[in-house]
């Protein structure tokens, strides 16, 4: 028996579509770590409400509420790291025409 890599067929089909909550949560579960890392390093250095004072001085924003908004912002930057690269990760024969 050997141990020989199955040949690919320029007739073969592309495996099936995975379910879109299957696929969603590949986005939004490894950005939500990603955020939640990224949220600590950044206030172990700064403190929300100096941040505040240096940017929105006008805004009433708590500590805990400035630990939220950063949470959020970083989720969506992180997240869209992830969209990104399941875009560029996706198999071009289901964009292209049927291979000859």
């Amino acid at each position: 028996m050997t141990d020989r890599a199955p040949q690919v067929t320029a007739d073969r089909d592309d495996p099936p579509s995975r379910p879109l909550v299957q696929r969603v949560g590949a986005i939004l579960w490894p950005s939500f770590f990603a955020a939640a890392v990224a949220t600590v390093v950044f206030f172990i250095v700064i403190d929300p409400l100096i941040l505040r004072d240096i940017t929105f001085p006008d805004l009433e924003i708590s500590r805990q509420g400035g630990y939220t908004i950063a949470f959020f912002m970083f989720w969506v930057a992180t997240a869209a790291s992830s969209l990104f690269t399941w875009i560029l990760l996706r198999p071009a024969g289901r964009f292209q025409g049927p291979r000859r």
